[in-house]
């Protein structure tokens, strides 16, 4: 007789117990690993995840800034407010309070 198979922690609940942690557990990678786009270097790219702010997050939405897309820092003014950003295929100035408000991973 096997104890295992009697036993409420059969193997398919522990895997599912592993898979809901693992994910659990990558999802708080990801946003350990989140930024705000105003702490990005010129150069650098990252993909849009989130908004600090629901008021602001309409318009930068509307200017084409929407989760999942990909951004790129093109320049940064010598006083680092604005900075000139890529995306979507064309270039856009954020004031440094505005992209501060975007969250992204640095890719």
């Amino acid at each position: 007789m096997n104890l295992c198979s009697e036993s409420k922690w059969d193997d398919s609940y522990i895997l599912e117990s592993f898979k809901i942690r693992n994910k659990k557990q990558i999802q708080l990678n990801r946003f350990a690993k989140m930024k705000k786009l105003s702490e990005l270097r010129m150069g650098t790219i990252g993909i849009i995840e989130a908004f600090n702010s629901d008021s602001l997050s309409i318009k930068l939405m509307e200017m084409g800034c929407v989760p999942g897309e990909k951004i790129r820092v093109e320049k940064i003014a010598p006083l680092g407010d604005p900075i000139c950003v890529q995306i979507a295929g064309y270039n856009l100035s954020l004031r440094l309070n505005e992209a501060e408000e975007i969250l992204v991973t640095e890719i």
